[in-house]
């Protein structure tokens, strides 16, 4: 662990009221699971968050679901001073309280356009998130063979229909342009007056946030929970979800000790 990662640490640790710890779902809290819609939060994940959001200054989920998906996969809706943003950003779940800008015009398009590609392809999924949506090749026979088969048409429904592809393990999604979870974080900190921060994810669109990590200026601290397929610059490297809940617990130990080494 490297002296950066270390102060990283120590920052949040000895100064909690000023920390963001933001978090990643699918991958990060939750396990991938082969439907979407079987996903939900580890085991001892809403108890560790609860914890944790007692002791830090800000505690944010910034996920490509719904934000209201997230906190009912989750049993979220308990965990003070939780903020969820959901969509990339796009929506603003905050104390049972829920902020979005309309639903953009492209995605019926982008919608009925993905139905018709996966109709005849075994094992694809369509996923409509409402504000985006996404096509899962993780349940089809060859899923990455499928999945490059599909990033072509993908990308010029998408660009038809005025939309971003945001690619992922086995996913395509398209959503809307000019959002993503570096935006959306860095705006967070901004908001907080953040004095430090840690996020955690898994998969490719997490990377921005990593960005937004770096570029903050601040003490700061990004984790991979992910999976050696895809290559990430992280500072911590864990286990999944089981690793992110135990990094998490720890950090919760240091505080209530009051002990930032």
């Amino acid at each position: 662990m490297t002296a950066d990662i270390i102060d990283g640490l120590k920052a949040i640790v000895a100064d909690p009221a000023g920390a963001v710890i933001g978090l990643d779902f699918d991958g990060t809290l939750s396990p991938i699971v082969a439907d979407p819609a079987a996903a939900r939060i580890a085991p001892g994940g809403t108890e560790v968050l609860t914890r944790l959001g007692g002791l830090i200054g800000s505690l944010v989920i910034v996920t490509g679901r719904p934000a209201a998906i997230a906190v009912e996969y989750g049993s979220l809706a308990a965990v003070p001073g939780l903020v969820v943003l959901g969509h990339y950003g796009l929506e603003r779940w905050e104390a049972g309280e829920m902020t979005a800008p309309p639903v953009h015009p492209g995605l019926a398009e982008a919608r009925a356009g993905l139905e018709r590609l996966a109709a005849g392809l075994d094992g694809v999924i369509v996923e409509d998130k409402e504000r985006s949506v996404a096509v899962h090749t993780r349940q089809a026979a060859d899923p990455w063979a499928t999945l490059e088969a599909l990033r072509a048409p993908v990308a010029t429904l998408a660009a038809g229909a005025g939309l971003t592809v945001e690619p992922g393990k086995l996913v395509l999604e398209l959503r809307p342009p000019g959002i993503d979870k570096g935006v959306a974080l860095d705006a967070f900190l901004r908001e907080r007056a953040a004095r430090s921060v840690l996020f955690a994810g898994d998969d490719l669109g997490d990377l921005p946030a990593f960005a937004a990590v770096r570029a903050s200026g601040l003490p700061g601290v990004t984790v991979f929970s992910g999976s050696p397929e895809i290559e990430v610059r992280a500072d911590l490297v864990v286990e999944g979800p089981p690793g992110v809940l135990e990094l998490l617990g720890s950090i919760s130990d240091a505080i209530e000790r009051g002990t930032p080494g």
